[in-house]
């Protein structure tokens, strides 16, 4: 992992630990996608768990969350892996993660999590992974499908592309959407309460 710039007067600091997630996206044969999310936690030490030994650079945790979605961000199958974890009862949960069957990427999607999931329901890392679910799902359809946006044709004018005012680089007052999108830009819009931005209220999962 690449290092942060050091203020000049930083303390040394040595790495005892690391997280990564990553999601990879792929194009199924039969017009579906799937999007494969891990989760890995390494040492740099050795460390004693439920009395096994655990040497430095072989994972606490590596664990795999996989989804199938079609184009409108279904979930139509689901399925988890662990493959390094503390407990060997850590995967004992009949993989309860087929409850995400059903469910849509966009439409109430992390509620629905915490509901089904939630708690002693499922595995702290694995409902960890289907946070970032939603906007990996997104940023790996880009181009490839059309995405249909939970969102009224009221509030969201048609064929706008779905990024647009959707963060602070990308609002539709800002000089990127002049130069980029001029067809959606719009003037500047007084800033209100302790300078904040007002945006309109989406109810959806990509922010």
């Amino acid at each position: 992992m690449r290092n942060t710039p050091a203020e000049p007067t930083a303390p040394v600091r040595r790495l005892v630990h690391r997280r990564s997630i990553s999601v990879e996206c792929y194009a199924r044969e039969d017009g579906l996608w799937d999007l494969q999310a891990e989760l890995r936690d390494v040492k740099t030490r050795d460390i004693t768990l439920s009395e096994r030994n655990r040497p430095a650079g072989i994972p606490v945790h590596d664990m795999l969350l996989v989804v199938t979605i079609d184009n409108a961000l279904n979930i139509t199958e689901a399925r988890s892996h662990t493959l390094f974890s503390p407990y060997a009862t850590c995967d004992d949960h009949d993989d309860a993660y087929k409850k995400l069957v059903g469910l849509n990427l966009l439409r109430g999607f992390r509620a629905a999590v915490r509901e089904r999931l939630g708690g002693v329901l499922g595995c702290t890392h694995l409902t960890e992974l289907t946070q970032v679910l939603p906007t990996a799902a997104i940023q790996g359809l880009a181009g490839l499908a059309t995405i249909a946006l939970p969102v009224a044709e009221a509030e969201r004018p048609a064929h706008m592309p779905f990024q647009l005012n959707r963060c602070h680089a990308l609002r539709l007052d800002g000089p990127a959407v002049a130069e980029f999108y001029p067809r959606w830009a719009q003037p500047a819009v007084p800033q209100r309460v302790e300078g904040k931005m007002p945006t309109p209220h989406i109810e959806d999962e990509t922010s």
